[in-house]
């Protein structure tokens, strides 16, 4: 297995649309920085969220969750109550090639003032918007920037293809557009 470069990754999304839209160089002046990297792709969060919010003193329980534990927020900038998280989407679809892992982790900016973006991989052959979480974890409101830098994608290419890929286990987060709350099959 072979962490991708730049070309592979520009080759990949312009001839198979494997990131779109897709910006081939990093944007950086004036912005949290998003766009093609060195060995990475620097994702950006869109401007729709849905902001956890406990006025119904709701259990968070991932086999039964509770969309009236969020609110929905659209706009510019999204500020996360201390101690809380929001979850948004990405701006770019994905479509992942059958022998191809990624693993996507918060960008450091972010990171340096106490938010954290989780993001599970995206396994081989899914595709769609990839939902992301936002943790606030300092003791004041949090500024998260739309349209902006969040994440950075790695991709790792495997020798052979897998057996059995998400698309093929009919994954239950294929396709997903918007942002996609917990499911339980």
């Amino acid at each position: 297995m072979s962490i991708k470069s730049d070309k592979w990754i520009r080759e990949m999304s312009l001839k198979k649309e494997m990131i779109s839209p897709f910006v081939d160089n990093q944007i950086r002046k004036g912005t949290i920085s998003y766009g093609l990297s060195s060995y990475g792709y620097d994702i950006r969060v869109s401007d729709e969220y849905k902001v956890f919010t406990n006025v119904n003193n709701s259990v968070v329980d991932p086999k039964k969750f509770d969309d009236k534990s969020f609110i929905d927020y659209k706009g510019d900038v999204c500020v996360v109550p201390p101690n809380s998280f929001a979850l948004a989407r990405s701006i770019e679809y994905f479509k992942i090639p059958r022998s191809v892992l990624t693993i996507c982790l918060g960008k450091s900016t972010y990171a340096r003032c106490g938010i954290i973006v989780n993001v599970t991989p995206f396994e081989p052959e899914w595709e769609g918007h990839v939902t992301l979480e936002i943790s606030n974890t300092t003791p004041l409101p949090a500024k998260i920037y739309s349209n902006e830098g969040l994440c950075q994608v790695l991709f790792f290419e495997s020798d052979e293809v897998c057996e059995k890929s998400y698309k093929d286990k009919g994954g239950k987060y294929q396709s997903q557009t918007g942002i996609t709350l917990a499911k339980h099959k």
